[in-house]
């Protein structure tokens, strides 16, 4: 989707290359189990640095590191750091036009980019194991869309050139912050109106038997959300195409080949 709201011709330099970024876009998690310094580039626990080191926009990655040890921030997430640098890195592999280079980090980009407007990737309790709601990071970000995503109108308009690139993306991840207090307190409202029984189903997913959140609760709460998911999905299709363009912008608008 974020694909056709760009403009020609870097559309159609995309659409090339669709499957592969289809195929790909998940590889950023498979390097979670692999790589030790992975897992934190997908979150931010905004509740748990100081404003100082995040307001207006986060400080620069080195001045960053003076005040937070790596095994505190590999706790606590790096993600607008780490969109930072692919902002630099993408740039740069369009300025040289490695077109192998440009998909490979267009594809992970768009992964991180995603998980920067999901609001539980912005929070210490991310799975609501603080608040006696474990499970609700997957019901959010992956049951909602499975039952519900065929109803949702996800094309975005065209983008636009963000010189400000690195606030726009923090403005994002803000504004998915501001949604977590909903996010949990709304699965604790339909929660006190069902039983567990009513709450939970299980469902064959291949050769296995899961517990996972019913159709009935599910269906509730998404009611609750009021578009919630929707919304966060159409804001990262337009992110993820606005980042795109405005690194191949800064990089002259060079012409591409296959």
């Amino acid at each position: 989707m974020a694909i056709f709201s760009l403009p020609d011709p870097l559309r159609a330099f995309y659409k090339i290359h669709i499957n592969y970024i289809e195929v790909n876009a998940v590889n950023p998690d498979k390097r979670r189990y692999a790589v030790n310094d992975e897992g934190a580039r997908h979150f931010i626990d905004m509740d748990t640095y100081p404003d100082s080191l995040l307001f207006p926009s986060p400080v620069y990655w080195g001045t960053f590191k003076k005040h937070i040890a790596k095994s505190v921030y590999n706790e606590q997430g790096i993600l607008p750091w780490h969109l930072r640098l692919m902002k630099y890195q993408l740039t740069e592999a369009f300025r040289s036009r490695n077109t192998k280079r440009i998909i490979k980090l267009s594809t992970e980009v768009g992964h991180y980019l995603g998980d920067a407007n999901v609001p539980l990737h912005t929070t210490s309790n991310y799975n609501g194991q603080k608040t006696n709601q474990d499970g609700i990071h997957g019901f959010w970000e992956s049951r909602l869309p499975e039952l519900f995503s065929s109803q949702y109108i996800l094309l975005s308009p065209p983008v636009t050139y963000r010189p400000d690139l690195d606030g726009y993306v923090w403005q994002n991840i803000i504004e998915a912050h501001a949604a977590v207090d909903s996010v949990l307190l709304m699965e604790k409202k339909i929660s006190n109106l069902l039983t567990d029984d009513e709450k939970y189903t299980f469902e064959g997913r291949g050769s296995t038997l899961v517990k996972t959140y019913s159709e009935k609760f599910s269906t509730l709460y998404h009611t609750e959300l009021s578009g919630m998911v929707e919304r966060q999905m159409r804001k990262s299709i337009y992110l993820t195409a606005t980042f795109w363009f405005s690194c191949w912008v800064e990089a002259g608008m060079p012409e591409l080949g296959k």
